[in-house]
This record gives C-alpha cells, structure tokens and sequence, in this order.
C-alpha cells in the first residue's frame, strides 16, 4: 500500500513491500543486520541519509547511514527532524475518534450534518477516515513535478482551496463500494475537527496528543517554511540540477501531512495510541476494524499481516524530501520508526527496505 502525499524520488513504503522473511525461533532483532539494510538503502540510490529507531521488546537502539546535506560529510542526526508527511493522518484521525468518545461526532453520520454542503451528501465521516468516500484526491491535479513545484513551494493554500480542486471533480466510485488512497479525506477531517472543536485543527492536535504525550520536537508548522532543530536535507533534481527541497511551505499538505517530528516521538505516540491510552475502549475498537473493500485500512491506520504471519499497525508518509515509516505490532513489542531523505540520484531501495522490514518483525 503506498501513501504517498506528493511523488517523491523514492515512493517506496516498508508497508507496501511485499516480504518472504519466516519467522523463527529466534526472534531478536540483529542489530547487525539492521545497519547492514540502512546502508544499503543509501548505496542503492534515490536516499542521501537514513535515520532509524527500532524496539525489540525492552531493548532499543538507534542506527543511521548516509548523509545528512549533499555536499557535506555530516552524518544525519540520529535525534533528527523531519517532515512526517502522511503520518499527521493518524494524528487527525484519533482526534475525531477522541470526538466521538466524548458524543461530539456520530462515526456513520454524514459529513453535511456538521459541514453543510462541503461534499456529496451521502459521503460518511467514517468513510473520510477510511479512504472508502470515493473523493478525488487533489494531489492528482498539484504540480508535483520538480520543475513545476518549484513554482509554487513557498505558496499558502487554504484547505478549501485544496478541497475545490477535488470536488471539482466527480467521485471516484460510489462511497462505500470501494478503497481509494485520497488526500483529500483528510482536508475534510480537519475541516471537521474545526467544526467540532471550534478551534484550529492544529491546535486540537496540539492540546489532546502533542502536549499530554509531551512530543516537544513535533509540531504543526502552518506556513513556516522551516525545520526547526537538528535535520537531515532532502534533494530532487530541477532543470537537470539537485535541489534542495527541505524548506516549502507546507500548507500544501495541511491535515493531509504537514507535521514535522522525530523517530522518538513517533514511537512514543504509535505507542500510546496502539495500546489504548489515547482512546477510549470503543472507538480503540474502531481505529483498526477494517471492510471488505478496505481490508488493510482502519480509520486513519494501515492494519496489516506480513506474509511472515506478523500483524502490524502504522502508517506511512511522504511528501517531497521525505519518506517516513512507523510500524508497531499490536502488543508494541517490535516497533520501526524511519525517515529516509531523498537524492537526485536515481535509484531503488526496494530490497533493502525488505530486508529491513523482515530484520525487524519476522
């Protein structure tokens, strides 16, 4: 499954890789192995600098390999920054569910009963969540082109700005029948937790995760084109030259996938949410119950098995200069966090992710 913002050099999410690895009787992580995967990941092209944090049981480590700015030695920052992309989702998604604990939002209720007018009527909040409303996504239509983003990557653009570029156009498929990755889902979650809240989006995201969990290097950047603190740059190529894609303004992905934060934070809040302490019993329920037309997807979290017959939860993200995984098993015990930063060198880090992914959890 890959959940991807924008393009990127290297549009390859671990929960999209397919893997072979068995699990045995042994089930520590190798370290070795590990460092080995990452370095092959920035020797294989399309990655300048890799940062992991990986969890087994009570032991945890940190490995990195690569660089962290294209014409520099300096090694990328193990407590490192990064534009998290599409894993703000699942930040958006358990605020609403938080909502619904408190009787706020009905999860089968259509969207118009609190946005009046925003998008087809017959369009649920459950379905928005669940990547089933059938909205067109508007990312289709940005110009995600290097050459032409370069245009525009210090512009704002308003949720309902990005909204109309979607509902411009007709419905994927009749909600409910069917599953279709559409950042736009998300435009309207966060219109709704403005909705219900009465408050910014970021703002609630802030007040119910971010500061109760006490995730002081994630944020919600707005316009600010900058990542505050230690970071690794990502690359692309423009007119045939690398260019550095780290500063843009977000606003493009806005409750899509603007936020910024660390491996540490990410796994302290896939963590707190996977076991419970973010939600109450029965939207916890609902956060991974998965359809028959969205088998691998939950309200806001991709629920999958490994073919090694490991069941994880996470979620992936990307947007130009990043790509970033989270992965956790259901009881935390083996938990992946990872943000790779991209080069203008092509290449494919397919194989090297799988090994990572099969090190890790089978």
């Amino acid at each position: 499954m890959g959940i991807r913002l924008v393009a990127t050099v290297t549009a390859t999410s671990l929960l999209a890789l397919t893997t072979a690895g068995v699990a045995t009787a042994d089930t520590t992580v190798d370290r070795g192995v590990v460092q080995e995967a990452l370095d092959e990941v920035t020797r294989s092209g399309g990655v300048l600098g890799v940062q992991a944090r990986v969890t087994d049981g009570r032991r945890q480590h940190t490995a990195r390999s690569g660089k962290a700015e294209l014409d520099s030695e300096r090694p990328v920052p193990l407590d490192g920054r990064f534009r998290v992309g599409s894993i703000t989702k699942t930040f958006v998604s358990t605020v609403l569910l938080q909502l619904a604990g408190e009787g706020k939002v009905d999860l089968d209720a259509p969207v118009v009963r609190y946005l009046p007018g925003l998008v087809d009527e017959r369009i649920t909040v459950r379905q928005v969540l669940q990547h089933t409303s059938g909205l067109y996504s508007y990312t289709n239509d940005l110009p995600v082109n290097p050459d032409e983003f370069e245009e525009v990557r210090y512009k704002h653009w308003s949720p309902q700005e990005l909204l109309a570029i979607a509902t411009a156009k007709p419905l994927d498929f009749e909600p409910g029948t069917s599953w279709n990755y559409s950042n736009t889902n998300y435009v309207v979650a966060g219109l709704l937790v403005e909705k219900l809240t009465g408050k910014p989006y970021e703002k609630a995201v802030e007040q119910r995760i971010i500061k109760p969990l006490r995730l002081h290097d994630t944020e919600v950047p707005g316009d600010s084109p900058n990542i505050k603190g230690p970071h690794a740059h990502g690359y692309w190529t423009v007119n045939g030259k690398p260019s550095d894609i780290t500063r843009l303004n977000p606003s493009v992905a806005w409750a899509a996938g603007e936020m910024i934060s660390t491996t540490r934070d990410l796994d302290t809040f896939v963590v707190a949410l996977t076991s419970g302490k973010l939600l109450k019993p029965a939207q916890q329920r609902e956060l991974t119950k998965t359809t028959e037309v969205s088998p691998d997807y939950g309200l806001g979290l991709v629920v999958q098995t490994l073919p090694c017959g490991t069941k994880v939860y996470g979620h992936s993200g990307g947007i130009p200069g990043y790509n970033t995984e989270m992965i956790s098993t259901p009881d935390t015990k083996k938990r992946l966090e990872l943000s790779a930063t991209s080069s203008p060198q092509p290449g494919n880090p397919r194989e090297p992710l799988n090994r990572l992914l099969t090190a890790v959890f089978c």
